[in-house]
């Protein structure tokens, strides 16, 4: 009797031994896929909070570079009036919130500024070099004239010859950017090539440095320990009530604007859910483990045993209620936050838009001010021929000046289309018509680039199912996209091609490079262009955009370049839209470079 109690009290340890392993197995893979979906969360809104600088930060760099060329500002290095500089930057600076702008020449001294205060010894300044060299200057630091945090843009101005001759220079508040953001979820931080923090919102975690060893304090000492859970990062510290004291690090390098965003996130979520569903294994185990062991019992035990086993019944009924109800509450969440990204796709999109709007703004206004010089010369002839009494001359010019005020009046119509944020749903959309404006919203750029556009268009209108603003979109980015892989050679070519087919089909192809991983062209993030020239978002967002519609995208190399072809659902009603193969079509139209068409003038 007692071997047999030994027995049994050996198998018991046993089977308690490998429960807990079990548990163990099941906590750590269970942490490791929660942490998992943690991490996905919070790339996103890292994604964002560094999206959301980024913009905020670009718009101070437009400014920068549009001041450059401004005539009140190349006039000083002719004895132009300083007032009318300072007036202009100090318009500049009160519109964009910026602190304050300046314009030096190339030996730092300050021909123009917003305010009296300017910054000292600009030429030992590395980003006013780098704008001497002729290149955009960005940099940060604690200005040592407002003693505030400030982010640094510097452009050059040319000269007459092409070389430099003075700089613009805007200074930023950073504490204004933060403004918008601080204290919201999750703590993220941003820090430069030293580790030092200099943008977060949480502001007891500025100017620490985020060193191998840890994150360390103004006064060095190190506040928190890093320790692996699979793939992941996790960070134990006690630095404030606002910042978690068991939280996911997440890193995200910006090099545009030469920073590494870091994200900070409660992983507490995460290893209460591993705990719950180890907890589950563990307690279905002791529960069969139990049954077993009862079975082993006496007989004459049976209706003890019974008892005790109903009691525990209930006592697991209880667990398993409050664990599906700590179940539909995380379900509930993760619906939420599923619908939070929906949101933020949608802003992405928006973005994209207004990001192309920003590429295209110095051509649609060249193409604005032709027009208006037009109408303006032809006014003042039309008024010469009426003192003249030459009314028929007169009646043409006239003509002439209804025509350009249509034309302009076009351009700013398809402009103001394409910004609008589309929110109505799929219907029928003429796909010539929209390509015909995406044209002509992006002849200009690809006029002063020496792209020569080809687009064969049928003789009558193509309905698709899609959106108009949504589906210009697509065309804009793959145009513009194009035209930018083709920068730097001499043959630059984009041919537009509509297949009558099913499915109905679109190929944009260019004379470019082509493209070097098709497989993940349309990834998020994922570009082949310069640093600070984009973000990746472009194809990433119009592939979003066509599967929306019911189509397909896709990209493929033709040996001579890359090739886009895009495939949408036809629209169907009363047999409205396409083309015959056989019917008359107008000739193929072509987008001129700006030297030929220089030439024959």
């Amino acid at each position: 009797m007692a071997g047999f109690s030994q027995r049994r009290g050996t198998v018991v340890l046993l089977f308690l031994c490998l429960v807990a392993a079990l548990g163990w197995g099941v906590w750590r893979y269970g942490l490791a896929q929660a942490l998992g979906q943690v991490a996905a969360r919070g790339q996103a809104d890292l994604a964002l909070a560094s999206d959301r600088l980024v913009t905020g930060l670009q718009r101070y760099r437009s400014v920068a570079v549009l001041l450059a060329d401004h005539p009140a500002l190349q006039a000083l290095h002719g004895g132009g009036s300083r007032i009318t500089a300072d007036r202009l930057l100090l318009a500049s600076a009160d519109r964009t919130g910026a602190m304050t702008a300046v314009y030096a020449d190339r030996r730092g001294q300050v021909l123009a500024s917003a305010h009296e205060e300017v910054p000292h010894d600009l030429v030992a300044q590395p980003w006013f070099h780098r704008a001497l060299d002729g290149a955009l200057g960005v940099g940060h630091g604690i200005d040592d004239v407002f003693g505030k945090r400030t982010f640094y843009y510097a452009t050059p101005s040319f000269g007459p010859s092409g070389a430099v001759r003075g700089v613009v220079v805007i200074l930023v508040d950073v504490e204004l950017l933060e403004r918008v953001w601080r204290g919201s979820r999750p703590a993220v931080l941003f820090s430069d090539e030293t580790g030092e923090v200099f943008i977060t919102n949480r502001s007891e975690l500025l100017f620490w440095r985020v060193e191998s060893s840890g994150l360390v304090g103004p006064e060095g000492a190190v506040t928190q320990v890093s320790r692996r859970v699979g793939d992941y990062e996790i960070w134990r510290q006690k630095i404030s009530a606002y910042v978690p004291e068991d939280a996911l690090h997440l890193v995200q390098p910006l090099p545009v604007i030469d920073l590494v965003g870091e994200a900070l996130i409660d992983a507490g979520p995460a290893r209460r859910v591993a705990g719950l569903q180890a907890a589950v294994v563990v307690a279905l185990c002791l529960f069969f483990g139990s049954l077993l062991f009862l079975a082993m019992e006496r007989r004459r035990a049976l209706a003890l045993v019974n008892v005790r086993l109903e009691a525990r019944v209930r006592e697991r009924t209880v667990e398993l209620e409050a664990t599906n109800t700590a179940l539909r509450h995380e379900v509930s969440e993760r619906e939420e936050a599923e619908a939070a990204l929906r949101r933020a796709q949608a802003d992405l999109v928006q973005a994209g838009k207004l990001s192309a709007l920003g590429q295209m703004s110095a051509g649609i206004s060249h193409e604005l001010n032709q027009p208006l010089m037009a109408i303006q010369q032809f006014a003042e002839n039309g008024r010469a021929f009426l003192l003249r009494d030459r009314s028929d001359r007169a009646g043409e010019n006239l003509d002439r000046i209804a025509d350009m005020a249509a034309r302009a009046a076009r351009i700013i119509r398809n402009l103001r289309a394409f910004a609008r944020n589309e929110s109505e749903p799929m219907g029928r959309v003429d796909l010539c018509a929209v390509i015909d404006t995406v044209i002509e919203l992006t002849q200009t750029r690809l006029r002063d680039d020496g792209v020569l556009l080809e687009w064969t268009r049928p003789a009558g209108p193509v309905f698709v199912k899609g959106g108009e603003v949504r589906l210009g979109q697509v065309f804009v980015n793959l145009i513009n996209n194009a035209a930018d892989a083709m920068s730097g050679q001499d043959d630059k070519r984009i041919v537009i091609e509509l297949h009558d087919a099913v499915p109905l089909t679109v190929q944009v192809r260019d004379t470019g490079p082509g493209i070097a991983d098709p497989e993940k062209v349309f990834e998020p993030f994922y570009s082949t262009k310069q640093v600070g020239d984009g973000m990746g978002l472009g194809l990433s967002i119009s592939y979003g955009l066509v599967q929306s519609f019911g189509g397909n995208i896709r990209g493929t190399n033709t040996g001579e370049g890359a090739m886009f072809t895009v495939e949408l659902e036809r629209w169907e009603d009363s047999g409205e839209g396409g083309f015959a193969p056989g019917a008359d079509a107008p000739p193929p139209r072509y987008l001129e470079p700006e030297e030929t068409r220089s030439a024959r003038r």
